[in-house]
C-alpha cells in the first residue's frame, strides 16, 4: 500500500494546472520537486525515489499493476487499446484497485476514451497525442480529446516537450495536469501567462 500519496488528490488540490515530471533517477526526482513539480512519473523502478521525493508517482508503463506496486508508485497506467479484448481491461482495473493503486487510462482517440468509460469508468485520463495525423500538432490532438472527458474526471496531457505557451493553452482549456520531461520543469511552473501576440 502506498499510503497517503494519492495522485488524484494532488492534482485536484493544486491551484491551476499541475506539472508532473517524468524522471529517470532519484536526483531528477529531487530536482523536479525542488523546481515545483507536483507529481512524478517513472518508466522503471527507481532506487531511492521515495527517499528523494514525497510526491505521488505514476508508473508510466503499460505493465501489470504488481509492477507499479513494486516500483513504489501510487498509480498505474493502462493503455486502453492494448487491453480491449475479452475481460482483460476489467481484470487489470480490479487488480490495481485491490493493490491500492489509482488507475490512469492512456487514451489517444475518441474510441479508446469511450471504451474506457463503458468498461471501467476511470477517474483519471492521460490524453496521448500518439497516432496524430501528420498535419496535427501534439497539443492540438490533446485539446481535441479533452471535450470527450466527462465533467468530474481528471485529464492529464502527455506533452513531454511542452513549452510555457503550451501549458498556458492546456490550463485555459481545462486540462488538470501535464506530464513533461524532468528537464523542462523550472520554466513551466508559475509565473504570469505569456503575453498575447
Amino acid at each position: 500500500m502506498t499510503g497517503g500519496r494519492r495522485l488524484s488528490q494532488a492534482i485536484s488540490e493544486g491551484d491551476g494546472i499541475s506539472i508532473r515530471a517524468l524522471v529517470a533517477d532519484a536526483d531528477s526526482a529531487r530536482a523536479a520537486e525542488d523546481d515545483g513539480a507536483e507529481g512524478l512519473a517513472e518508466t522503471t523502478q527507481i532506487d531511492g525515489v521515495r527517499d528523494a521525493s514525497s510526491l505521488p508517482i505514476l508508473f508510466r508503463v503499460d505493465a501489470l499493476p504488481e509492477a507499479a506496486r513494486d516500483a513504489g508508485a501510487d498509480a498505474c497506467l493502462i493503455v486502453v487499446e492494448e487491453h480491449d479484448d475479452e475481460e482483460h481491461l476489467e481484470e487489470l482495473h480490479a487488480r490495481a484497485s485491490e493493490l491500492g493503486l489509482e488507475i490512469v487510462v492512456d487514451v489517444h482517440d475518441e474510441e479508446s476514451l469511450a471504451v474506457s468509460l463503458e468498461r471501467i469508468e476511470p477517474d483519471i485520463f492521460l490524453l496521448s497525442p500518439r497516432e496524430a495525423d501528420d498535419d496535427e500538432e501534439d497539443l492540438e490532438r490533446i485539446l481535441d480529446l479533452l471535450p470527450d472527458v466527462p465533467a468530474g474526471k481528471l485529464a492529464i496531457a502527455d506533452l513531454q516537450a511542452a513549452t510555457r505557451d503550451d501549458v498556458v493553452s492546456l490550463e485555459r482549456a481545462g486540462v488538470d495536469a501535464v506530464l513533461v520531461g524532468s528537464a523542462s520543469i523550472a520554466h513551466l511552473v508559475g509565473g504570469a501567462p505569456p503575453a498575447e501576440v
